[in-house]
């Protein structure tokens, strides 16, 4: 079984966990497949909400590809989660990324 079918053998089996979801994204992302990796960072951040590790990546992966405003969105989103739950490093990293996009760095 390759990687993405055991990730979503796991989202089955685990539906209200967003990790195996996060896996499947980062997979996606890996194996090129960047509509269907965008698509699962939509459904975490949809359905997990305080899954912080979502909004960077997710943003990451929207900047790279053009989609600057959804990537501000995601950044900006992750930011207010971030410090809802209390994340200094993940609240740093979401910063740098949004203060990078912002400035043309990204």
């Amino acid at each position: 079984m390759d990687r993405i079918a055991s990730f979503r053998s796991f989202i089955a089996r685990s539906p209200s966990d967003p990790f195996p979801r996060y896996g499947l994204a980062m997979e996606l992302k890996s194996s090129g497949d960047i509509d269907a990796a965008i698509g699962e960072f939509a459904t975490l951040m949809e359905r997990f909400p305080d899954y912080v590790p979502t909004y960077l990546m997710a943003g990451n992966t929207l900047a790279e590809h053009g989609r600057h405003a959804d990537a501000r969105a995601a950044y900006e989103r992750g930011i207010a989660a971030a410090q809802k739950k209390g994340d200094g490093h993940a609240l740093g990293e979401l910063e740098t990324a949004l203060a990078e996009l912002v400035s043309g760095n990204h």
